[in-house]
């Protein structure tokens, strides 16, 4: 069964995808068979540099459309729910990018839709399929480094002139862009529902957060410090420690090829070259997604075990108590879905 993706969205993200894709040698039998996007300029460019053989006028005509399986959406954060709604309205099966929705009214509403059709619906969360990721997994189950009491996470990047984080109308928000991350870390990590949530932030004048310190407090004394900022470079790890020592992932902890374990040996995991550029760092990660969601779909799965439907309104939980606790508000968040 040839797994048939459907790109939806012209952007640097969605070029990363595809580049990922086409250029793995063990992708298994999936293709990227198709892509529209808002302009059909940019959707034929588009095809023409990634070899797809089909361009669609119009999302709605995608969606429509008998030749895809799969669609990964990659446009901005205000447009995800309602392209994703249409996917799946559609009865086509959707991937998209971090953050699912906007707030946790739209993501639940989208779930709740998927759940119906009886389709498969994931977040793009894409560090939870890197090997690094489940190579640390292991060696917490092992219980080498004892009970994790405590998770320390930086994310920095000096991007707040960028639309995507600075303009409310494009969705902006650090923890919406980035935070998303790190937050995903710390429920990556504790595998629970914070029974505490502390923030604080900083915002523009159009009422953005362009930095945010989360601390997440769970049962058994166990605490998560998370600082995410848009203004500046930080040293970008993520470290776990337990009653026996800590493990860190390296630089970028996003999406990383560099884990220190407890023992003190670091161990490296390669990715794979593509003679075309990336847009991201190590966005050649994006194929392990990619495979994740083709053998759901191959194996009649509606979610991922690794980023489940749950995980995801945990997230939109957390990021809408953050945003009201920093003092940012959607147009979104008064209305129903």
């Amino acid at each position: 069964m040839t797994i048939r993706w459907g790109i939806v969205g012209s952007g640097k993200i969605c070029q990363d995808f595809v580049n990922a894709i086409n250029s793995y040698p063990k992708k298994g039998d999936m293709v990227v068979s198709a892509v529209a996007a808002r302009e059909n300029s940019r959707a034929a460019e588009f095809a023409k540099c990634h070899n797809i053989s089909k361009v669609f006028g119009s999302y709605a005509e995608m969606a429509e459309s008998k030749e895809i399986d799969v669609a990964y959406v990659g446009a901005l954060n205000p447009y995800h729910y309602e392209l994703s709604k249409l996917f799946l309205e559609s009865g086509k099966h959707v991937v998209c990018e971090k953050p699912l929705c906007l707030n946790y009214k739209q993501s639940e509403s989208l779930i709740k839709i998927a759940k119906e059709k009886n389709l498969f619906l994931m977040e793009g969360v894409w560090s939870r399929f890197s090997p690094l990721y489940i190579s640390l997994e292991n060696e917490i189950e092992s219980g080498k480094l004892g009970k994790i009491l405590f998770v320390e996470v930086n994310l920095g990047h000096p991007i707040a002139n960028i639309g995507r984080i600075s303009k409310k109308e494009l969705g902006g928000s650090a923890i919406l862009d980035m935070g998303v991350y790190a937050l995903q870390f710390a429920q990556f990590i504790f595998k629970d529902e914070p029974i505490k949530v502390t923030a604080v932030g900083e915002l523009n004048e159009d009422g953005v957060d362009l930095v945010d310190t989360v601390v997440l407090e769970y049962s058994e004394s166990r605490r998560a410090v998370l600082n995410i900022h848009s203004k500046v470079k930080l040293w970008n790890k993520a470290t776990v420690v337990g009653t026996l020592g800590r493990s860190t992932i390296e630089d970028p902890f996003h999406f990383p090829n560099q884990l220190t374990h407890v023992n003190g040996t670091v161990e490296n995991f390669c990715l794979h070259t593509s003679p075309n550029e990336y847009n991201f760092q190590n966005s050649a990660g994006l194929v392990y997604e990619a495979i994740e969601v083709s053998n759901c779909i191959r194996n009649g799965l509606s979610e991922s075990t690794r980023m489940t439907h749950k995980d995801s309104l945990i997230l939109s939980k957390l990021m809408d108590e953050v945003r009201k606790q920093v003092g940012v508000h959607l147009d979104v968040d008064d209305k129903n879905f």
